[in-house]
């Protein structure tokens, strides 16, 4: 059998017959784009060190929020605005990409909220916080005045939400720590809606508030039976108008903490036990 080679020449034109022939080209001649989900970080816009302190104080943030859940408010007031103004700091900085003072600032915040954790922990096992949690509070009055204050601030709803803000949940925790052992106060809690919407609507959703702060507060220690529960729809609100602004503080709970010590020496005056 004889072989004919072919000239390079001749070989040339036979695969460019071949691709045309078959309709090759267009798949080899373009090549399709990268798709993004192979390639989700796009190069126009890299991570860069901000992210990284963004997401460092993000952390610290939490952090210092379970610890004054935990009671380092309490036990630790002083501390507690130190680290509070140099969370501020480091968010401004990062605000305004002063990012090695930013850093510098993390790393400071991140020790001194370890050694806050470290001393809450040994004052929580050896129970020597009993002064500080009641330190200003000399006296009964003084007490449920501060727990009213802690349960009503940040105490507002999303429009048609019943759930609670983060921030509310702590105040929450704060202020159950102050009563859950004296079993004479007693909580009074009524849920608020704004003036959007039909009227029975905002009844059920602001008793929806209400019984949501209620179940809070008894997981975190209050008995049912010291719990009353109300709902006034916008019937009451706090600021009147129709202002976003407005609506959003008359979308709340407000609740009154009653001594029921002092309701039965009251001889029956209602206001007299309400803080």
């Amino acid at each position: 059998m004889k072989i004919t080679l072919l000239q390079p020449k001749a070989l040339g034109s036979c695969l460019v017959i071949a691709l045309l022939s078959t309709g090759c080209s267009s798949r080899f001649m373009q090549q399709e784009p990268l798709s993004e989900a192979r390639y989700p970080v796009e190069v126009d816009s890299p991570l860069g060190p901000e992210h990284g302190l963004r997401f460092d104080f993000t952390l610290l943030v939490q952090q210092l929020d379970i610890l004054i859940l935990e009671g380092a408010e309490l036990c630790f007031p002083a501390t507690v605005v130190q680290a509070h103004g140099r969370e501020l700091r480091i968010k401004n900085e990062i605000g305004s990409g002063l990012l090695y003072d930013a850093a510098n600032d993390i790393i400071i915040q991140r020790r001194l909220l370890s050694r806050l954790e470290k001393q809450l922990n040994y004052v929580n096992e050896h129970q020597v916080c009993e002064l500080a949690k009641t330190e200003g509070m000399t006296s009964p009055g003084a007490l449920a005045e501060k727990v009213s204050q802690l349960l009503n601030v940040d105490n507002q709803f999303a429009v048609g939400s019943s759930s609670l803000n983060p921030k509310y949940i702590i105040r929450l925790a704060q202020a159950v720590e102050l009563i859950k052992d004296i079993p004479q106060y007693h909580l009074s809690i009524t849920g608020h809606a704004d003036d959007q919407g039909k009227d029975a609507d905002n009844v059920i959703l602001s008793r929806q508030r209400a019984e949501q702060v209620s179940r809070y507060i008894q997981v975190m220690g209050v008995e049912p039976s010291r719990i009353e529960i109300s709902a006034v729809g916008s019937n009451e609100p706090l600021i009147a108008g129709s202002e976003m602004s407005v609506r959003l503080i008359n979308r709340r709970v407000s609740i009154d903490v009653i001594d029921k010590t002092i309701r039965s020496a009251g001889e029956g005056d209602d206001h007299a036990n309400n803080y």
